[in-house]
């Protein structure tokens, strides 16, 4: 018996953000049900059991917040996210205190549906492109040392810092902090610091009281109240104005936050974790990261590895992203030359990257076979000499365990086998090279 795609409840009272939506998911590989307002969601919910529901916060006849307490007052067993305007905060903190899990920020980014819609059902990116429940891939002795640390890291209430390049899932590793802690129970409150406008970054973090400035017309929570609980979650930390810096670190050393308008302060139990793609200590150096938020932030420092380091985990996920873009027809096949292509790319974006070649790739090709051109792989970022051509009938695996084997024992010809500067020359710790010995039978 086929097993039943996961099922997507789209409501939104706008046909056309509707349908774009709906495309969307579809091209994910996902079954999806739509309604127009609060009676036909419930209608909806009451025919079928759904996987997830996204609702628009303003609808013909209600808010979507009805909608959440409906799911959560019926014990369904369905994730819902909402989708609401930009700088509306106090509608995205209203949500989760209702039951939602999380929320989009209007005009929605198609890559960030996404992600959020993978966040909820486990698909996609590092996490499930192996299948893996736990949300990273585990092959990898590098993404091994990254679960084994969260793991540990998980069960303190210390402050985390996640770094990484883009693209090599930052958000995921929160993700899974906060859902393997003592919070996991609590709201997981993602910011983005870098979207946010200067001027509405203090009431976006901390609420505001009614008629603290123009437009004001009630009392309205911030990400802080919001994240009460559980873990606020500080995308691109980094991006931060340093007067906003200064806030920052007063909230998290005093446990209290002041809102707009008001003169006394209120307690606020959340836990920390955040996130950079640029290095924090450089900032601090050029003046632009204040030193003692730097220091209350990276309590706890987790590095997030580059794809490049995860070459042996490339053609599962290649398998796995193939096979979501097919959206249940035929898994389109890649030509031989395509293979090497793709383990030949640096992959700048990492696995973010790697998804929108393939999606680019599937729509590209017409057909059943991915050639090369369908990639559209930029040039400067593929190393001809990275790996040999692909030979006539050979397994994916064996070819990419030939590449490996001959790189491994370049480095080591050229130090005379000295393993620690080999690993050194090959860009991976020496623990990563010890199993790589192991796995491939070198002596």
């Amino acid at each position: 018996m086929r097993k039943r795609l996961p099922r997507v409840l789209v409501i939104d009272d706008e046909p056309d953000l509707r349908e774009l939506v709906e495309l969307t998911l579809i091209k994910m590989g996902l079954e999806v049900t739509t309604a127009g307002c609060v009676a036909d969601a419930k209608t909806r919910l009451a025919e079928h059991e759904f996987d997830l529901a996204l609702t628009d916060m303003r609808l013909s006849d209600g808010e979507g917040l009805e909608v959440v307490r409906h799911i959560v007052d019926a014990g369904l067993d369905v994730p819902v996210a909402v989708i609401t305007a930009y700088g509306s905060a106090e509608n995205a903190v209203a949500a989760m205190k209702a039951g939602a899990f999380d929320y989009l920020a209007k005009p929605v980014g198609l890559a960030d549906l996404r992600s959020l819609v993978r966040s909820a059902l486990s698909l996609g990116d590092p996490v499930a492109a192996a299948g893996h429940a736990d949300g990273l891939v585990g092959e990898a002795p590098a993404m091994q040392e990254v679960k084994a640390l969260i793991f540990k890291i998980a069960k303190s209430q210390a402050a985390v810092t996640i770094e990484g390049e883009s693209g090599t899932g930052k958000e995921r590793a929160a993700r899974l902090i906060h859902a393997q802690g003592p919070r996991a129970a609590g709201p997981f409150v993602p910011v983005n610091c870098g979207a946010i406008p200067d001027t509405l970054v203090e009431a976006e973090f901390f609420g505001y009281k009614k008629g603290a400035f123009t437009g004001a017309d009630a009392d309205r929570d911030g990400f802080f109240q919001g994240a009460d609980g559980g873990t606020l979650f500080l995308d691109e930390v980094g991006d931060l104005p340093l007067v906003m810096q200064v806030k920052l670190l007063r909230a998290i050393q005093e446990k209290k936050v002041r809102r707009l308008g008001n003169h006394g302060e209120e307690p606020v139990d959340v836990r920390i974790v955040c996130a950079s793609h640029k290095k924090l200590n450089e900032l601090v150096d050029a003046g632009q990261f204040r030193q003692d938020l730097y220091y209350r932030l990276n309590v706890i420092a987790l590095k997030m590895p580059p794809l490049r380091e995860l070459r042996e985990d490339v053609p599962k996920l290649i398998g796995h992203l193939l096979e979501r873009f097919a959206a249940g027809g035929e898994k389109p096949r890649l030509a031989p030359a395509a293979v090497q292509a793709l383990l030949a790319y640096h992959y700048p974006g990492n696995v973010r990257e790697l998804e929108n070649i393939l999606e680019r790739a599937v729509a590209l090709s017409g057909g059943a076979l991915i050639e090369p051109i369908d990639l559209q792989l930029t040039p400067a970022s593929i190393d001809p000499d990275a790996a040999p051509a692909l030979a006539s009938g050979e397994a994916l695996q064996d070819y990419l365990d030939r590449v490996e084997r001959e790189a491994i024992l370049k480095a080591l010809d050229a130090t005379r086998y000295n393993r620690t500067q080999a690993a050194k020359n090959l860009g991976v710790s020496f623990r990563s090279l010890r199993y790589r010995l192991e796995r491939l039978g070198i002596k």
